[in-house]
């Protein structure tokens, strides 16, 4: 098992979710961030005064999968969350040892 984590801009997230919808995907945690990487901010202006604004929105989209429909998941996340544009996002796998459903006690896959 695999955990994903997608972190996008906020107008992209039906659009991710909708796609993970498509492979089977049942559930996911959604989080509103801030951050900056290339992006590096904006500057907005305010009562006439201009100022640096560091911090964009963002999203983070969790998801556990199956290790076999982690390259899926990866094309189609990219395929509908790409503009082209610096701040597009990034996309993390990391490896999960263990799930366990906490109602029911399941464990492994069938606790996704």
């Amino acid at each position: 098992m695999k955990k994903i984590e997608i972190i996008t801009r906020p107008h992209k997230l039906d659009e991710v979710k909708d796609a993970l919808t498509k492979l089977g995907i049942k559930g996911l945690s959604v989080s509103e961030i801030k951050g900056f990487g290339r992006q590096r901010g904006h500057k907005e202006v305010y009562r006439g005064a201009e100022y640096q604004v560091d911090f964009v929105p963002k999203v983070r989209i969790e998801v556990v999968v199956e290790d076999d429909l982690v390259r899926g998941v990866l094309e189609e996340v990219q395929k509908v969350a790409r503009t082209g544009k610096v701040g597009d996002g990034k996309i993390f796998v990391s490896p999960i040892e263990e799930v366990v459903r906490i109602r029911t006690g399941e464990t492994g896959e069938s606790a996704i």
